[in-house]
């Protein structure tokens, strides 16, 4: 029985054949202005939605119905906000109470 190695795996691991990426260009947007574009985006929600009440409020609407959708939207936007926010303070809570 002739048992011999594998003889194509060898160029897997070849040094040669691995390219060299940029890391700055594989990055991306960071955390901290992703978060700050995603606040903005919950602010400006917010702003629509107040607009929309005042709107109502005052029979400026022309349509009750879009007043109506852009205040909902700005409910939700800050629910979810307020979820993202609480799971990323467990998630922190958890980091914090790991024991080195």
């Amino acid at each position: 029985m002739d048992i011999s190695g594998i003889n194509g795996i060898s160029n897997v691991f070849n040094k040669n054949n691995v390219q060299k990426t940029n890391e700055t260009e594989n990055q991306g947007e960071s955390f901290a202005s992703m978060l700050k574009n995603a606040v903005n985006e919950v602010n400006n929600t917010q702003v629509d939605g107040y607009k929309a009440m005042e709107n109502i409020a005052t029979g400026k609407v022309e349509n009750l119905q879009e007043a109506v959708s852009k205040i909902e939207e700005a409910e939700l936007t800050l629910k979810l906000a307020l979820e993202v926010k609480n799971k990323a303070m467990a998630g922190f809570k958890q980091v914090m109470a790991m024991q080195v």
